[in-house]
């Protein structure tokens, strides 16, 4: 790993920036390396991963890796698969699901990271916050017209998704679509960049 990313990382796993705002304390989690070929952008940690630490370790995991046609060892490798969240920590519950990643999060950290990640061939922008991100002005005008749109940017190894999490069910039941045009493409491209067999 180089000397900046792992630097990064330190500072990371130290960052209190948005302590007074975290309902159980800051435990930023980030798995990245410089040799990453596929960077993950989803929200925030859920409560399990907060405790555990470990990225993804959640239903919305097993269905994302479902999704990618991938197995939790090349999943869990850093040397392959970069797992960004638009913010580190679990930010909390509201009346509806889990809060918004928190702003100063992305503002702090990500420009430094992404130029750190130079591999990165695949960006999967997982959900709203994530796309407003890194499509920005290129994002429809909501996350379904952005996700039905993928082809177009694909070429600059995008692919928009939306949340795989349970409460998700009955968007994904409403756009079978999305499983039958983005699903075999994502996998095809996961496979070729990670080395997993189908």
């Amino acid at each position: 790993m180089s000397k900046k990313l792992n630097n990064l990382l330190k500072e990371i796993r130290d960052c209190r920036l948005c302590e007074e705002y975290l309902p159980l304390g800051p435990r930023p989690v980030v798995q990245a390396h410089a040799r990453a070929s596929i960077l993950i952008a989803g929200q925030a940690p859920g409560r399990k991963v907060h405790e555990t630490g470990v990225p993804f370790n959640d239903p919305s995991g097993v269905r994302l890796r479902e999704w990618m046609g991938i197995d939790e060892k090349n999943f869990y490798d850093p040397k392959k698969i970069a797992l960004l969240p638009m913010g580190f920590c679990y930010p909390g519950t509201g009346a509806s699901g889990d809060l918004p990643p928190r702003p100063e999060c992305a503002e702090a950290w990500r420009p430094s990271l992404l130029d750190a990640l130079p591999r990165i061939q695949l960006t999967l922008v997982i959900g709203q916050y994530a796309q407003n991100y890194h499509l920005g002005a290129q994002r429809k005008k909501n996350l379904t017209e952005t996700v039905r749109a993928w082809k177009d940017y694909l070429k600059q190894g995008l692919i928009p998704l939306p949340h795989p999490s349970p409460r998700n069910n009955i968007w994904l039941r409403k756009n079978p679509w999305f499983e039958k045009e983005v699903l075999p493409t994502l996998r095809s491209r996961v496979r070729a960049l990670t080395g997993q067999s189908p």
